[in-house]
């Protein structure tokens, strides 16, 4: 426990005010310095962290448990006990993309990985179905540059894989040819073919718009070619330069999602703020209302993929936890709606009918602004 001490005979270093105690009334400076020894500063960050593990400890169950009750307690002046709004709805914001991302790229990945496997794996069995010559040789040299991409972007084991399964497809080839009376392929050259990458693309013609400036002008123009190149390299590139493509295309759309979603809530306080205008309340009530709410659906979201990448780990390994954990996903599909229901019979204090009413109108609104949110922030990242 703090020993009292009196601050009698002491002024605020910054302004000369007396001081009551160890922040000075008319400006707030503190009468503690901060040139303090390290073990000191230690201490201070230390407290500091489990104050906010705290408040994080009092926030979040209530948060996702308890609709409506954060946003009762934050009007009703009980603030310092929780994490504000705006701190708790932006971190929240960017754990959910950041874990999205991860679970993205890794899914995109799988789907990579698979794909080369099915390459390797292939036998040429579909040569039988080839009508006449022409065909079985253009199905082969698809397949031989579908290997040609495994061979030269792959590892060496996948590299020996497709190299081995170049000639069990030439022979299978041939198989077919013999079978229509045409002559074989050729002998293998025995080098790797260079995947090409086509690069036909044309320059975008510069943007003219008289009423903007000369170099907004220039940067439409530069976001338009980022975007064509983009396109055009997850496209027709190759393996190096699709998987670049896409890597660029995924970093900027998770990038710009947090802004894109920031922007988001002010325009959701503003429909709340239509909807609600005989309420009397002020609009900054209304943004509390959108934050908590932006904060619980970004929670709600995180455990939900952290809930499917778990079911993902161990039903492979224990089959009977699967099915627990479906019903348990299930559950927490349905909680999101009925949460943002409960949450704004609570808030707004009107009956089921209207509520109902009300909730329908601003949800239906708030999708389409999301798409439209989302549009954009996949245009963005198109152009990244």
């Amino acid at each position: 426990m703090k020993s009292l001490s009196s601050h009698e005979g002491l002024h605020c270093a910054n302004c000369g005010t007396p001081l009551a105690g160890e922040y000075c009334h008319e400006c707030g400076q503190s009468m503690h310095s901060v040139l303090k020894p390290m073990h000191h500063m230690t201490e201070e960050a230390v407290e500091t962290l489990l104050h906010i593990d705290s408040r994080i400890l009092r926030t979040l169950p209530a948060l996702f448990l308890k609709p409506g009750f954060l946003t009762l307690e934050y009007f009703a002046g009980r603030r310092m006990r929780y994490i504000a709004p705006f701190r708790l709805m932006f971190v929240l914001c960017l754990l959910n993309f950041f874990v999205l991302h991860l679970i993205t790229s890794r899914a995109i990945d799988q789907n990579v990985d698979r794909h080369q496997q099915t390459v390797l794996l292939d036998r040429g069995a579909d040569f039988a179905q080839a009508a006449d010559a022409e065909d079985v040789r253009d199905l082969f040299d698809s397949k031989i540059n579908a290997l040609n991409a495994v061979q030269t972007f792959g590892s060496d084991t996948m590299a020996a894989q497709a190299a081995s399964g170049k000639q069990q497809l030439r022979e299978a080839a041939n198989r077919r040819l013999a079978e229509l009376h045409a002559q074989p392929l050729p002998a293998a050259s025995g080098t790797v073919a260079a995947v090409a990458r086509s690069d036909d693309r044309t320059p975008i013609k510069p943007v003219q718009i008289g009423w903007l400036p000369a170099f907004a002008n220039a940067e439409l123009t530069a976001t338009l070619q980022h975007m064509q190149d983009n396109w055009h390299d997850y496209k027709h590139g190759d393996p190096a330069s699709r998987e670049a493509a896409r890597e660029r295309m995924l970093t900027g759309f998770f990038g710009k999602l947090p802004g894109a979603m920031l922007v988001l809530v002010p325009v959701f306080a503003l429909l709340l703020k239509l909807f609600y205008v005989f309420r009397r309340r002020i609009y900054m009530e209304h943004l509390i209302v959108a934050l908590h709410s932006h904060a619980f659906l970004f929670l709600w979201l995180l455990l939900l993929m952290l809930l499917g990448t778990l079911i993902g780990w161990v039903v492979p390994h224990a089959a009977w936890v699967g099915y627990p954990l479906r019903w348990l996903r299930i559950a927490l599909v349905w909680w999101a709606p009925i949460y943002l229901l409960v949450m704004q019979k609570q808030i707004y204090r009107q009956g089921w009918a209207m509520t109902l009413l009300k909730y329908w109108c601003v949800g239906w609104c708030y999708v389409w602004l999301l798409g439209l949110v989302l549009l954009g922030a996949a245009v963005l990242g198109l152009a990244h």
